[in-house]
């Protein structure tokens, strides 16, 4: 894989984890500003309040999240290291990606947060680009 596509997918990642961050952070009142934030522009209305049991569950969300993440990055490095071997390894994350996508866009837009497409949608997107663009699933690759 080139250099560029390399720093595409840490790119991305490093975007990932931080979102994952910002989500965790929503289980504290002393770091749920940014949280608060991205709950009121997917929403178009005011920021939900954050209830005990939801700042549980936002703080387990996040955690999930950034494990999900690390699991990533760790995968990803080695997919690289692998070379074309490597191909087993970004299919199962391309699918890993597309279930996520498919299931929370659907329930986004189920429980009236249509808008949270527009970040799951740039986040698959940037990944799907890598995918595309670094030909690490192409046949000949």
């Amino acid at each position: 894989m080139s250099p560029f596509w390399q720093a595409w997918f840490q790119f991305w990642l490093v975007s990932m984890v931080l979102f994952a961050l910002v989500v965790a952070g929503g289980a504290l009142p002393a770091t749920d500003a940014p949280l608060r934030i991205g709950m009121a522009l997917t929403s178009m209305g005011p920021p939900a309040d954050l209830t005990p049991a939801g700042r549980f569950m936002i703080g387990i969300l996040g955690g999930v999240f950034l494990g999900w993440m690390v699991m990533f990055g760790l995968v990803m490095r080695q997919a690289i290291a692998m070379g074309r071997a490597g191909q087993p390894l970004w299919r199962a994350a391309t699918i890993g990606m597309l279930a996520w996508y498919a299931l929370d866009s659907a329930l986004s837009v189920a429980t009236g947060f249509g808008l949270n497409l527009v970040p799951n949608t740039l986040a698959l997107g940037m990944f799907l680009v890598g995918i595309a663009g670094s030909k690490v699933l192409a046949r000949d690759a």
